[in-house]
């Protein structure tokens, strides 16, 4: 029998879900070419979505459902949140791209967004294997569907295809490593497969074997190296406006994933499994900033700069455990720097991509870096915007980016481990070199001659998200206190619980 705890549980992915399913339906009698109808429907959701995760964060209460299968609890609600409005600041940017691209010619680009964020939404609230395969098996088929909206490009269509095969091999090496930890501990559940680890009575070498993998699925969502294959290709691939949905909200998903499995589930084997984030982020930091250098395409550019900061992001979920001891205080220090840098790494990479949808045209992409050339004397704002993103992602003061980085570093030396101290000193060069790519970027649209004279227009709603969106960058660089006490406490009340 189902109690109401559980249909209290996953209340706003049943709203989410059954309006997806209506906005489908309705989209078949729209006539107007930008869907306009099917757009003001799904932002209206979205927000009251966003608004319901908004309100369960803020009460603070963790409560499982359905056999233990599903938890709501305060960070899982504010990743959801945050994943939500991720979205709605997409459709916003992306609109006018999809419309110029035909790709309004039906209500896909709503219906399987939308879908792709409930699995964003399971996955996040999972608390049992299967359930976290089935958000994965949801968020990633819409995915690849999404990239291969434009049917008649060519480069979307191999896009999409890279992102199946590599993405099939990915969920099958995380399924792999699931069937593993339940074959040593004999549960599906995660509180059960954590009871059974610190008994200590299943063979470490299993185990061990299982998290192998595990991680690996992981490395692959999070596009760290050597699993980041697929990522400067379908970013450079996909429309705009879908590499901007899957550069944001899925990270919320893997985030919310990692907790759940290795914090929630298998914080007894931490020894091992941040020996492995520690590779993962060396190599990301390393690879992610040198190839960015190399990159004319602005895309790619954002694609491997994507990596890098994977890797500052493992950094700060490897230095939560100490010598296989974990002392409350420096774990929720550590967890919620990881979740802080990646709400900010969100927040300032929306309105990069933004840009480049908002400066393309019909038959022209604005892909690379040069067509940025001149933008300040065509439009100061846009430039303004871009330079403040820029800034910001090279963690340069008083940005929110400078803050994001600066949290995770004093977490990793607060850990007091010699390795640690080390890959934040590597960190800190890898970021001085990537910070040449990102510079280069505000040096061409304020030194370089321009190449139009045309001046950039925009769409009201873009304006005032898009200047929003730089405002937020800046104002939370300077006063970052709220979004840090917010990370600390979800996760501290996750930790808790």
């Amino acid at each position: 029998m189902i109690d109401n705890i559980s249909w209290l549980a996953i209340y706003p992915e049943i709203v989410l879900l059954v309006m997806a399913c209506v906005i489908a339906l309705v989209d078949l009698g729209v006539k107007s070419a930008h869907r306009t109808t099917t757009y003001v429907l799904t932002m209206l959701t979205l927000a009251v979505v966003a608004a319901l995760q908004a309100m369960y964060a803020s009460g603070g209460n963790t409560f499982y459902g359905w056999g233990n299968m599903v938890v709501s609890d305060a960070m899982g609600n504010w990743l959801k949140c945050f994943a939500t409005l991720s979205v709605m600041v997409t459709l916003v940017y992306g609109r006018h791209y999809a419309h110029d691209r035909e790709m309004l010619r039906g209500g896909e680009l709503f219906t399987l967004t939308m879908l792709a964020l409930l699995g964003v939404c399971v996955l996040i609230s999972a608390n049992n294997f299967l359930v976290i395969y089935l958000g994965l098996e949801l968020l990633t088929l819409s995915s690849y569907a999404l990239v291969a909206l434009r049917r008649d490009d060519a480069t979307a269509t191999e896009a999409a295809m890279k992102y199946f095969v590599l993405g099939a091999m990915a969920s099958g090496f995380l399924l792999y490593g699931l069937s593993m930890i339940y074959g040593a501990t004999g549960s599906l559940d995660i509180g059960e497969v954590f009871k059974a680890i610190n008994e200590g009575q299943i063979r470490h070498q299993v185990l061990v074997f299982g998290v192998v993998f595990i991680v690996a699925g992981l490395a692959f969502k999070f596009g760290a190296v050597p699993f980041h294959m697929w990522i400067p290709d379908v970013y450079q691939g996909a429309p705009t406006v879908i590499t901007l949905f899957i550069g944001s909200a899925p990270k919320f998903a893997a985030f919310g994933m990692t907790m759940r499995l290795l914090v929630d589930g298998m914080l007894a084997l931490a020894i091992d499994w941040q020996q492995m984030l520690a590779v993962l982020a060396f190599f990301s930091l390393l690879v992610g900033n040198i190839a960015g250098v190399l990159q004319t395409n602005l895309k790619r550019m954002l694609a491997y700069s994507t990596i890098s900061h994977m890797g500052f992001l493992f950094l700060g979920l490897l230095s939560g455990v100490v010598d296989g001891q974990m002392d409350a205080h420096a774990a929720q220090n550590a967890y919620s720097s990881a979740m802080f840098y990646l709400a900010t790494y969100v927040l300032t990479v929306l309105p990069a991509f933004g840009m480049i949808t908002l400066l393309a045209r019909q038959g022209f992409e604005s892909e690379e870096i040069a067509d940025l050339a001149g933008l300040n004397r065509r439009s100061p704002l846009y430039a303004g915007v871009m330079a403040v993103c820029m800034f910001s992602l090279a963690g340069i003061p008083p940005l929110v980016g400078f803050y994001a980085k600066l949290a995770v570093l004093q977490a990793l030396i607060a850990s007091g481990s010699g390795l640690h101290v080390a890959l934040a000193v590597f960190a800190v060069v890898m970021s001085l070199i990537g910070a040449f790519y990102y510079i280069r970027v505000v040096k061409v649209m304020y030194f370089d001659a321009p190449l139009t004279v045309t001046k950039t227009a925009a769409p009201l709603d873009i304006r005032v998200v898009l200047s929003a969106n730089g405002l937020l960058v800046l104002a939370l660089g300077v006063l970052p206190g709220g979004l840090m006490a917010l990370c600390a406490d979800a996760i501290g009340r996750a930790l808790a619980s």
